[in-house]
């Protein structure tokens, strides 16, 4: 049998520009892509010591023990406040003592009085108390009655004149002066007492010395 020639076959492939390296070139290696460079190893050096641990702050000193002292007594208890008494019982005025004779005692306390004033004292802060004959002031008032009288002591605007009869009524003022211008001693025991209960700052007493002693040596 005659032979029949085949048909040569066609693949495709596909079409595209080849690579045709070109004349007279080396192909080039592929240059690697840089990257993170790895760590460097540590320099060798000194090993330096760890701090030490803070320690935690104590909330007080310690104390040393010492030796023993006296026990601290401790602050007493508050007693409450006594009642308040009476001012005329309490204050203690100062006294002084004017020598006079019973004629002159009552001159005496008349020469007190200016000084007084004459010093500063107000009128109103004196009240003088005699033991015999009534200072004529205190005689001309009460010839008006005992209201008119013990309305100018109530007004407290004047030096006042009263009797040891009725000095216990006059009120409390700065200066008492005391005439001893006669009377008995229980008329000068009454004055002198009233005086000192009444005298706020000063007593002044106007009389004989021994006589006046002798009666405050009495208890006034």
């Amino acid at each position: 049998m005659p032979l029949i020639p085949e048909e040569p076959q066609i693949h495709e492939k596909a079409q595209g520009p080849r690579a045709t390296p070109a004349s007279g070139r080396t192909a080039s290696t592929p240059r690697p892509v840089p990257g993170p460079r790895p760590a460097a190893p540590p320099r060798p050096g000194p090993v330096r010591p760890t701090a030490p641990a803070q320690r935690a702050p104590r909330d007080t000193a310690a104390v040393k023990p010492g030796p023993p002292g006296p026990a601290t007594p401790s602050a007493p208890a508050v007693a409450p406040a006594a009642p308040a008494a009476d001012a005329a019982t309490v204050t203690t005025p100062q006294i002084q003592l004017i020598p006079a004779t019973p004629d002159g005692a009552l001159d005496a306390a008349e020469e007190a009085v200016d000084l007084l004033l004459d010093s500063g004292r107000t009128p109103g802060d004196v009240l003088v108390i005699t033991t015999g004959e009534p200072h004529p002031w205190a005689a001309h008032e009460l010839s008006f009655g005992d209201a008119a009288y013990w309305a100018q002591h109530d007004a407290g605007d004047d030096v006042f004149y009263a009797d040891a009869a009725v000095a216990e009524r006059a009120k409390s003022r700065a200066v008492v002066v005391v005439a001893v211008n006669g009377g008995p001693e229980a008329a000068a025991a009454t004055a002198l007492a009233a005086a000192h209960t009444r005298a706020g700052a000063l007593l002044i007493v106007c009389g004989e010395p021994q006589r006046i002693n002798s009666v405050l040596g009495a208890g006034v």
